[in-house]
């Protein structure tokens, strides 16, 4: 499955600060976006502000239209978004970029029972779904800004084509996307989060992030 102009990419979460820089990139880039929010008003606010045919819609709506979803939503709010957006996704790719960062320690790894936050997604959407994860360790702030952000996005998913959607995906908003392998590795990038976020704080840096160094050999789908 290559994804195309002509498909609708939903972000569920999409007035946040990661679904709205990721969204107005994918906007700018050409891609049919919606943004989704508990408040179809806020979501539509949001669109207007993004342009470039963006349209904003509740949450389970967005999901409803969309070929893919992202869902960019805190932790403390994913199982009630993915129970929200279940009834719309069966056979559809789902990116999950939640993070399990629970306040106040944020700075400490916190992986919840299941293992990650990915498959904690997976165990609510079901088997159905052809769910990635990934945009772990990425400063949205950085990623709303015109500049280059000079990171790069790992993937995870059991089914390689998806991963290779979400790939592209991150190539088209300006990130190298990389195969990381199948989803339960998804636990290695959500845990880097709160290293990141304590290497911030520690050596005063403005969102660090992540490079994979070495001479990677790139094909078709990254």
């Amino acid at each position: 499955m290559i994804l195309n102009k002509d498909q609708c990419i939903a972000i569920v979460g999409g007035t946040g600060s990661l679904g709205s820089a990721i969204g107005s990139r994918l906007a700018k880039a050409g891609y049919r976006i919606l943004i989704g929010s508990r408040s179809a008003a806020s979501a539509a606010a949001e669109a207007e502000r993004i342009g470039h045919g963006a349209e904003g819609l509740g949450n389970a709506d967005a999901a409803a239209r969309a070929d893919v979803i992202l869902v960019t939503v805190p932790f403390a709010a994913q199982d009630a978004t993915m129970r929200d957006i279940a009834p719309f996704v069966d056979g559809k790719i789902v990116v999950d970029t939640t993070v399990p960062l629970v306040p106040p320690r944020v700075m400490r790894v916190q992986l919840p029972e299941e293992g990650s936050a990915a498959l904690r997604a997976q165990a609510i959407l079901g088997e159905g779904v052809r769910l990635v994860s990934a945009f772990h360790n990425v400063a949205a702030h950085k990623l709303a800004q015109d500049v280059d952000v000079g990171c790069d996005v790992l993937v995870f998913g059991d089914d390689k084509e998806s991963r290779a959607v979400v790939v592209a995906m991150a190539h088209a908003i300006g990130l190298r996307g990389l195969h990381a392998g199948a989803l339960a590795n998804s636990a290695a990038a959500e845990a880097m989060t709160s290293l990141l976020i304590f290497m911030n704080k520690h050596y005063r840096v403005d969102g660090a992030g992540i490079r994979i160094t070495g001479d990677l050999q790139m094909g078709e789908a990254g």
